[in-house]
């Protein structure tokens, strides 16, 4: 599951967006992720796409997260949504589908879903709002052009 699809254009504004591409990322649930209720705590689900996004970065878009931090850059967390649709259990074996919805001027807004492979049901989705820093002074920055163009696939 390591394709790529197209992501449908938003024209809800009048202006046609971009659509970037999807990438997946498969992963199982380890027991220590296992809460006392008998699924998945709500936190590893935060967990479960970080993961997936850094083998994406390094995998799909061909920069690992150390490509940015040896030309001083960083990415912090300002925004996430999380939606809890389905549990997870003990042994799951999942997908995390992501895709950048948006750029910003010192970002990126990534969606996500999570799907069980069981069943092809939806577990959780999404969105985290990154914003790129200097790793020397951690305030934002603009996104450089060059690397824009690496995650505008």
């Amino acid at each position: 599951m390591n394709g790529a699809a197209p992501n449908p254009p938003d024209s809800s504004h009048g202006a046609q967006q971009l659509a970037y591409a999807k990438f997946e990322t498969e992963l199982q649930v380890r027991p220590d992720d296992i809460d006392m209720y008998q699924h998945v705590h709500s936190s590893r689900y935060m967990d479960y796409v970080l993961a997936a996004r850094f083998d994406q970065m390094e995998r799909c878009y061909k920069m690992p997260m150390a490509d940015f931090q040896q030309q001083g850059y960083g990415w912090f967390m300002a925004t996430a949504q999380m939606n809890f649709k389905r549990p997870l259990g003990l042994g799951d074996r999942f997908i995390v589908r992501t895709w950048i919805e948006k750029f910003t001027l010192i970002g990126v807004m990534v969606q996500f879903q999570i799907v069980r492979i069981l069943d092809n049901k939806l577990s959780c989705d999404g969105w985290f709002d990154y914003v790129m820093v200097s790793m020397e002074t951690s305030r934002a920055v603009r996104l450089p052009a060059d690397i824009r163009a690496k995650y505008e696939i």
